[in-house]
């Protein structure tokens, strides 16, 4: 008896705990709030919040100011909210060529310069097959110019080659290469759409290499046009001057330590990016400023109401809350915290994203990774609370997980999917407003985003007070990389 009624008052308990969390996430937030935030930093007069922009930097201190309201600390080891992030622009180049052996490779024809810095001429080169950062050795590649194919012969996502093109660049400057150059070959994205995003002015961070870092082209060739590579010819790389402009945007970061003298050394990151695209292309309304509502004005509401309700009860495990700059120009201000964080990455077990393209069904909550992660069930449990349907992925195909900030901190092997509006597929609905002048403040359902929100922070509260920290699902192509970090 004594046995039963001890699991009695333990399962009694438990349940409280539970329903205390889910009161508290249903008293975080409301739609007068909501509508307050999100008609703040979605305004005409923020302008799109785009990188940089006088409209990005108050957006960044409005965040700052919730934070002080709601009680946010500031993270250990930061004497401010703002992680200043160096960044510059990069100008087009109006001279790049290639040329191997008899054959010549012209700019935007056949190559565009990812980076560059400076020409290289009748040198040795070394193909590389995909030149993967854990396959390249300082034997093959010290002097020479080092030829791979984009991706890593798996994804077909041109997004996802991008992000392990720089890894790969890191990786050949280490080991003493003299530059970079990968063959391109998509139906995803094709040659002439690359070009014309790479070819104008793009936002890179500024890692102060500007006469020290290698040069780093793609070509518009295939594995199977790749018979000029002839390893008894040299290479050549001309590039033209490059005209830098640099400046300094903010990650906006935050803490609350959490109550549980073991568990608090754990730590829950909740994340959004909080830029946008700026002013572009006017509508048939004349319409050009880009409010980004959506993407990702509700991701850092959604950051913004598990801080308030955090900071107000703090969990079992300490929190940090993270809004990155740069999202849009390439995952930079996730980039950067990630290689800058001012807490050690192993004491991160889990990242709790927040992104957005746009929602088609207000019935459901898309989580991008949700079945990846061992937290899948609390993540269910707190939106069927708030009468929603958490669901995964519904287009693969598209490379959505590795599109936003979670991926930064996935390839660390710290946990971490994407909590997202409802959506089935990328209709009519999803693309009347994404990165579109429409995408303002009152085209969205309040109703809907209510729930989202205090959906969100349940799970948030619920994964901050577990036993055990989420991990990730066996065999999931970064469960491996979580290993060796926590080891």
């Amino acid at each position: 008896m004594k046995n039963i009624l001890s699991l009695a008052l333990i399962t009694a308990s438990l349940l409280s705990v539970a329903q205390t969390d889910k009161e508290l996430a249903e008293k975080s937030t409301n739609q007068a709030i909501i509508k307050s935030h999100i008609g703040f930093l979605a305004s005409d007069e923020l302008k799109g919040r785009d990188t940089p922009s006088e409209g990005l930097k108050i957006a960044a201190k409005y965040i700052e100011s919730r934070f002080l309201e709601y009680g946010v600390e500031m993270a250990p080891g930061m004497e401010s909210f703002m992680q200043p992030v160096p960044m510059k622009k990069i100008m087009p180049r109006k001279i790049g060529v290639v040329k191997v052996g008899k054959t010549e490779l012209e700019l935007e024809k056949d190559l565009v310069i990812i980076e560059g810095y400076k020409s290289i001429f009748d040198q040795p080169f070394h193909f590389a097959e995909y030149g993967l950062p854990d396959q390249l050795t300082e034997e093959d590649i010290k002097g020479k110019v080092v030829f791979a194919l984009c991706g890593d012969g798996e994804s077909q996502s041109p997004q996802e080659w991008f992000t392990l093109s720089s890894e790969k660049r890191d990786r050949v400057k280490e080991l003493g290469g003299l530059a970079l150059v990968e063959l391109y070959s998509s139906t995803q994205i094709p040659w002439n759409f690359l070009v014309r995003y790479l070819s104008r002015e793009r936002v890179a961070i500024d890692e102060g290499d500007d006469e020290g870092g290698i040069t780093h082209i793609w070509l518009n060739r295939s594995a199977d046009d790749a018979s000029f590579l002839d390893s008894k010819r040299p290479a050549s790389i001309l590039v033209g001057d490059m005209e830098n402009e640099k400046f300094v945007s903010q990650n906006v970061v935050g803490y609350v330590e959490g109550t549980d003298p073991k568990l608090k050394d754990e730590i829950i990151v909740y994340s959004a990016h909080y830029d946008h695209v700026g002013i572009g292309q006017a509508d048939a309304n004349g319409d050009s400023i880009y409010n980004g509502s959506r993407d990702n004005a509700v991701g850092t509401v959604t950051v913004l109401s598990a801080a308030k309700s955090i900071a107000q009860n703090p969990t079992k495990r300490s929190a940090l809350f993270v809004l990155f700059t740069g999202e849009e120009k390439g995952l930079l201000g996730s980039k950067y915290f990630v290689d800058n964080s001012p807490v050690e990455l192993s004491k991160m077990v889990y990242c709790f994203n927040s992104d957005n393209g746009g929602y088609n069904d207000t019935s459901k909550a898309t989580i991008i990774g949700l079945n990846r992660t061992t937290a899948n069930d609390m993540i269910v449990e707190a939106c069927k609370a708030f009468g929603l349907e958490a669901t995964d992925d519904p287009a693969p195909e598209q490379g959505l997980f590795d599109r936003s900030d979670n991926v930064r901190f996935a390839v660390k092997g710290i946990p971490a999917p994407t909590f997202g509006m409802g959506f089935t597929a990328f209709d009519d609905e999803i693309t009347k407003y994404y990165h579109q002048p429409a995408d303002n403040p009152n085209t969205l359902d309040y109703a809907y985003l209510e729930k989202f929100f205090r959906s969100y922070v349940y799970a948030c509260r619920m994964i901050g007070n577990a036993k055990k920290a989420p991990f990730w699902v066996k065999g999931d192509k970064y469960y491996d990389a979580g290993k060796t970090l926590y080891k």
